[in-house]
């Protein structure tokens, strides 16, 4: 884009935010529409400091976009923890609610979940995914400045989204609580990151497409149209947030849990699992125990994926043969799931001494261990009969963040310990004991987390289908959340655990990042004592 076309484009942008500002009819809408015109102005004036200046040809990876990716996802990672462990207090103490709206756990909630899975999980694979492209495809990212972009535009989505869940303002999907304009501006940034990723492969020097790059590319077009269908909407006023859905009824319950599931399923698997492909056979200096495995775990994922969401309805106005549907398909997941924790496992052969000595790749293969428990229990929760018990419970909330914080938040930690050195010329991570800390810390928070809700879920399930000889309800609700306080206050110290590792992780990379100069090489048994 040239400077006088930049600058016009920032210049409107900018006038028309400031209008909806002005004529907007309700304040989130005023607020979105200050800060995006706040962005343009800035934009505005940085293109006129810069115009004159000679382009600089680019040569070589773009690595200083993943820099900034690598930055974002420890940032927001520690946003949303924090969140989480704030919610998870409010819950044990309900006093720290402040009886403001805005400091509620209805609007904190999605928060947090949002901070944790789109900007945390979403940040690193936007980041790993242009790191894992580039090496694997020995070509520069393509589009130019179009990455940064991407990266700039999700940031840009993700300060929307967060502004909007404290100001009240959702369409109370879960996954999908942002509006109607906000999620028009991820479709734009979305499609932006499928150009950059997909003319990055077919501008590949390298012949083979390696499979990493296949569970990239599958999660950023899947959620391309699981996001588009399901945030399908009327907006009441173009001057106002509020929207009212395409769908209605048992269609849309529908249509929400086909994407909620698969958000699950390819952006917290899919992605995940193509860094998991790249960055374990890094780390542990192996090549993949089977590829022939790897090509199988792909298309089998990814076809019975997509059919499972309809376990999230079971006992529901949903026809009986969709939740069989959405049952049979979520236990047959259970293999292709397990194909890959044996594959990313087994790469580790010949290599095992490596979890003696280094904390990194323990960390890799302890999120594998999670995926596959999570990978488990997922379909087996999905049985009618088991979902009886479990539905509605805290049993829920534990396997979605033994998945979440087991498998995602660790192979994310993983790959940020591997990455920062790399990106920023470090011999190695400033401390490896530092590393063993946050290894132990995360997993004995997330143990304590996933127990204590096990426990309580079932508590739960228990309490509420009792019934007595007459057959009246044994328990009343206040009963079963008096039960639950202990529970509560474990889950939360959990929590605190689990962000104090995450802290240590934060301090270790900043360490890393100033080293002037390259740490001199030390055994790797001997740093992580």
């Amino acid at each position: 884009m040239t400077s006088a076309l930049e600058l016009v484009v920032y210049g409107a942008i900018a006038f028309l935010a400031a209008l909806v500002a002005n004529l907007a009819t309700d304040t989130a809408m005023a607020v979105h529409a200050i800060i995006v015109g706040l962005v343009a102005l800035f934009l505005f004036l940085r293109a006129m400091r810069l115009a004159g200046r000679p382009a600089v040809p680019a040569t070589g990876y773009n690595d200083a976009v993943i820099r900034a990716g690598v930055i974002a996802t420890a940032f927001w990672g520690v946003i949303g923890f924090l969140a989480g462990v704030f919610i998870a207090f409010q819950l044990a103490f309900p006093e720290l609610n402040f009886d403001l709206p805005w400091t509620s756990f209805g609007r904190l909630r999605p928060l947090h979940t949002s901070a944790v899975i789109f900007a945390f999980g979403g940040n690193a694979l936007i980041a790993t995914s242009f790191y894992v492209v580039q090496r694997t495809s020995a070509a520069r990212l393509w589009g130019g400045n179009l990455a940064w972009f991407v990266f700039w535009g999700y940031q840009l989505f993700i300060v929307l989204a967060a502004s909007g869940y404290v100001l009240g303002v959702t369409q109370a999907r879960e996954y999908a609580e942002p509006e109607w304009y906000v999620d028009l501006w991820l479709t734009v940034v979305w499609v932006a990151y499928l150009a950059v990723f997909l003319g990055t492969i077919l501008n590949r020097k390298e012949p083979h497409i390696y499979v990493a790059n296949w569970f990239y590319l599958s999660f950023i077009v899947t959620i391309a149209m699981l996001h588009v269908v399901n945030n399908l909407a009327i907006p009441v006023s173009l001057l106002g947030s509020k929207s009212h859905s395409a769908f209605a009824g048992v269609q849309d319950a529908l249509t929400q849990w086909w994407y909620g599931h698969n958000a699950v399923g390819f952006f917290l698997t899919a992605g995940f699992l193509g860094m998991m492909y790249y960055f374990v056979p890094k780390q542990a200096e192996r090549p993949v125990y089977s590829y022939k495995l790897s090509i199988i775990h792909f298309w089998a994922l990814i076809f019975l994926y997509i059919w499972a969401g309809p376990h999230h309805l079971h006992y529901t106005a949903l026809p009986d043969w969709a939740q069989v549907l959405g049952m049979v398909f979520s236990v047959m997941l259970w293999m292709p799931s397990w194909g890959g924790m044996i594959n990313g496992l087994m790469t580790l052969s010949g290599a095992w001494d490596k979890l003696r000595t280094d904390p990194i790749i323990r960390m890799m293969v302890i999120s594998i261990g999670f995926y596959g428990m999570s990978t488990f229990e997922g379909p087996m929760m999905s049985i009618r009969a088991v979902n009886s018990l479990s539905h509605y419970t805290d049993w829920t909330i534990g396997h979605v963040h033994s998945g979440a914080l087991g498998w995602n938040g660790m192979i994310t930690f993983g790959a940020l310990y591997f990455l920062v050195p790399r990106l920023w010329n470090r011999e190695r991570i400033y401390s490896l004991a530092a590393v063993n800390w946050h290894f132990w810390l995360a997993t004995i928070g997330i143990v304590l987390y996933a127990a204590s809700m096990w426990v309580s879920g079932i508590t739960q399930g228990l309490m509420w289908r009792e019934y007595d000889s007459m057959g009246f309800l044994v328990n009343s609700f206040a009963d079963t959340v008096a039960v639950l306080h202990p529970y509560y206050i474990i889950r939360a110290l959990g929590g605190v655990l689990y962000l104090t590792g995450a802290l240590i992780m934060v301090w270790n990379l900043w360490m890393t990042v100033r080293a002037q100069e390259p740490a001199p090489a030390r055994a790797i048994g001997a740093a992580a004592q």
